[in-house]
């Protein structure tokens, strides 16, 4: 699924999922994006969910991570076949091979919109 980039938690981010995280808590190497109506609204990530993403984390089985591709982020889900990974869609689908050098981050912290703020 294809992911839009909101910029780093250093500089603090303005979104409605973000209310009540303290930004200023997260490394310099922690970035934001937002999940796009590609992530639909079934799934562990739904669209409009924002992802913390700590590019310094070290990549491990079952992680959710985001993939530089086509000059796009993408988010996967992993599965460590000894030294590569297959990256697979965390809400279905084959996925692709890849190694840890692909990876942009790790998913840190996942917020969403509260449903009585949405309505």
């Amino acid at each position: 699924m294809r992911l839009t980039y909101l910029g780093p938690m250093a500089m603090g981010i303005e979104h409605p999922a973000l209310d009540g995280v303290d930004c200023a808590a997260y490394s310099p190497n922690c970035f934001a994006v937002e999940a796009t109506s590609e992530a639909g609204v079934h799934g562990p990530v739904i669209e409009g969910d924002v992802l913390l993403v700590d590019e310094s984390r070290s990549l491990g089985h079952d992680d959710l991570v985001v993939v530089e591709m086509d000059d796009a982020l993408h988010l996967y889900k992993t599965f460590r076949i000894g030294p590569r990974f297959r990256l697979l869609p965390p809400n279905g689908g084959t996925g692709v091979m890849a190694t840890a050098r692909m990876v942009r981050g790790v998913v840190v912290h996942q917020a969403r919109i509260a449903v009585d703020e949405a309505l």
